[in-house]
């Protein structure tokens, strides 16, 4: 079982509940790799979701924020579900090694696809919300009203950076993971235009 402390939050409102240190503003912008890419049968975020990752030992607020992100931060250009890359491009690998991102949960039966239809497929980064816009340590800055209340930890977003509201809705008992994040200025997510602008491909 993997002991990495993976918290993804889905804006309709379900997570899986892992509890959060208390965070400051140092480092928020700092680049970091979700754990999730650690594993071989992961193959991406959806664009749809946030994934906010406590516990990060990349980060020294101890929070990956992946905010409306499509893909894998270490694979800017996606692979076919063959697991072939575009043309000049390099097929997906767990950061850090050669090993092959398969989409299989178990190595050794290659008919253990995480999901059949996609099998080993990684979709491209967006243009408009690649790793470096929509990827990056971040920290809480208000709860879900939008206060800091006294009894909790809340930081001050750095300057280029501005407090949003992203968690909306988790389990019970788990509410102070809720509320608002600092992102880059300028990279609100806009479900009617997000990732209009077309994939990152390689330059050939």
């Amino acid at each position: 079982m993997n002991s990495r402390a993976i918290l993804t939050v889905f804006l309709v409102g379900s997570a899986l509940l892992l509890a959060i240190p208390a965070c400051t503003d140092e480092g928020v912008g700092d680049p970091c790799t979700p754990e999730q890419e650690y594993e071989p049968s992961f193959t991406g975020f959806d664009d749809k979701e946030v994934n906010v990752e406590s516990k990060s030992f990349q980060c020294r607020t101890r929070i990956c924020l992946v905010n409306h992100f499509r893909g894998r931060a270490s694979c800017p250009f996606g692979q076919s579900a063959e697991g072939n890359p575009p043309s000049g491009g390099t097929a997906c690998t767990v950061p850090g090694t050669d090993k092959k991102i398969t989409g299989l949960l178990n190595d050794a039966d290659p008919a253990s696809f995480k999901d059949p239809r996609k099998k080993a497929l990684v979709p491209p980064q967006c243009v408009d919300r690649a790793s470096d816009k929509a990827v990056y340590c971040s920290c809480r800055c208000a709860d879900i009203n939008g206060d800091t209340p006294s009894d909790q930890v809340f930081c001050k977003c750095p300057d280029g950076f501005a407090c949003r509201p992203l968690v909306t809705s988790i389990g019970k008992g788990n509410e102070g993971l809720t509320g608002s994040y600092c992102i880059k200025n300028d990279t609100d997510y806009n479900k009617d235009t997000a990732c209009n602008q077309g994939d990152v491909t390689p330059k050939l």
